[in-house]
């Protein structure tokens, strides 16, 4: 399996990470873990399903991916070939005006968003495009002309900085009284603009900063207390849950995300 990364253009840097082409010549299976963006999926080639709990569900040719707090095996027939695009946190929906936190745990046709007909016309173009630049410059046009308008909110955006520089370590309630408002309120700002509930958000973070530690510092003890859990079981449990693994099976494995 080959992964190549792509910059957006300078007009659309402000919402979209990066752009991914993963083409898998003889088929693989690749875990892939929560994260706090979410991905738009346009598969050229092949066929492309993913694995939750051992239930296998297909994912459409273009599919929009929410955000989760589980892991996913995601399995690419021989010869399949997808493009990803990897939202920045709260700016999908600049693209997409819809509840985005109805599609947490999901993964959905784009259809459901975006006319059929404009969605059968990328598709083809993808499907004949030559080399991965052509592609890109395709899907960047679509989504150009996607755009809404609207700027993502910045008082969320503020929320968003505030969690990442506390590693995932801060209690909604304290969070939304120094942004000067209330927790409801900001609650639903914030699954509105990102995906996710502010918890649910904040855990995400919280455990990849666990694997990013753990990668140099296998004591999962140690990991475990200073990922704030005081109990060693309950630290396994959502370990297991997030990665899909042993905190020891996972970080023996190279294949994840």
């Amino acid at each position: 399996m080959t992964v190549n990364t792509y910059t957006p253009a300078a007009v659309l840097k402000p919402f979209i990470k990066n752009y991914l082409v993963i083409e898998s010549s003889s088929g693989d299976v690749n875990r892939v873990l929560p994260d706090t963006s979410l991905v738009m999926a346009f598969r050229y080639k092949g066929n492309v399903n993913y694995s939750t709990d051992g239930i296998e569900t297909n994912i459409p040719v273009s599919a929009i991916s929410g955000l989760r707090r589980s892991a996913r095996l995601i399995n690419y027939s021989q010869g399949a070939a997808t493009l990803l695009v990897i939202f920045k946190e709260a700016a999908a929906s600049i693209f997409l005006k819809a509840p985005l936190h109805e599609l947490f745990e999901d993964s959905v046709p784009l259809y459901n968003f975006i006319s059929s007909q404009k969605l059968a016309e990328i598709e083809e173009q993808l499907s004949g495009a030559k080399n991965n630049f052509e592609r890109i410059n395709l899907i960047e046009r679509f989504l150009l002309a996607q755009i809404k308008g609207a700027n993502a909110d910045k008082l969320v955006l503020a929320a968003i900085e505030k969690i990442h520089a506390a590693k995932g370590f801060y209690k909604i309630k304290e969070l939304a009284n120094s942004l000067y408002i209330s927790q409801d309120a900001f609650e639903k700002k914030f699954r509105k603009a990102t995906g996710a509930s502010p918890k649910h958000f904040s855990s995400i973070i919280r455990l990849r900063n666990v694997i990013s530690t753990g990668k140099q510092q296998q004591n999962f003890t140690e990991l475990a207390y200073n990922a704030g859990y005081f109990d060693q079981a309950h630290f396994n449990k959502d370990f297991r849950l997030f990665t899909g693994q042993t905190p020891s099976g996972f970080f023996k494995s190279p294949s994840f995300w």
